[in-house]
């Protein structure tokens, strides 16, 4: 048994973590994200949204320090859209545990796509806001 694991973290998703790199990147993606046809390795998260995924794994992963985005999100499609609101909670939770941490880089939605194809990992959500995709590239200790 092992402590201060958050119970959020699943075993296939502590084991893709551990897995990772530096530099390597993984995708916490929403409930409409072509996640099964883009992924070389695939997590399905039932019924749970990201925030919750992203609290778990910024308490043990460490963002890339070397780069100056080490957050990417999907840019919504129309330029005038609003940014979604869970991108704030996003940036709350980074900063809480992830600093300096200035802000995200926007991807256009099939460049975003592209990165996720690259990605270590895919986690699937069940997230139902829109745009609320984050790519996360993981730092040294």
């Amino acid at each position: 048994m092992l402590k201060n694991i958050p119970e959020i973290l699943t075993p296939d998703l502590l084991k893709i973590l551990d897995e990772m790199g530096h530099g390597d990147e993984i995708v916490l993606a929403d409930a409409n994200f072509p996640a099964a046809s883009n992924a070389n390795k695939l997590i399905v998260y039932r019924g749970v949204g990201i925030v919750p995924i992203l609290e778990g794994i910024l308490k043990l992963f460490p963002l890339d320090t070397y780069v100056s985005h080490p957050a990417k999100l999907m840019q919504p499609v129309r330029k005038d859209e609003q940014s979604p609101a869970i991108w704030n909670d996003y940036q709350q939770i980074i900063k809480e545990h992830h600093t300096p941490f200035t802000d995200f880089e926007l991807i256009e939605r099939f460049e975003f796509y592209q990165h996720a194809r690259n990605a270590y990992a895919i986690v699937a959500t069940a997230e139902k806001t829109g745009y609320a995709n984050i790519i996360l590239k993981k730092g040294g200790v």
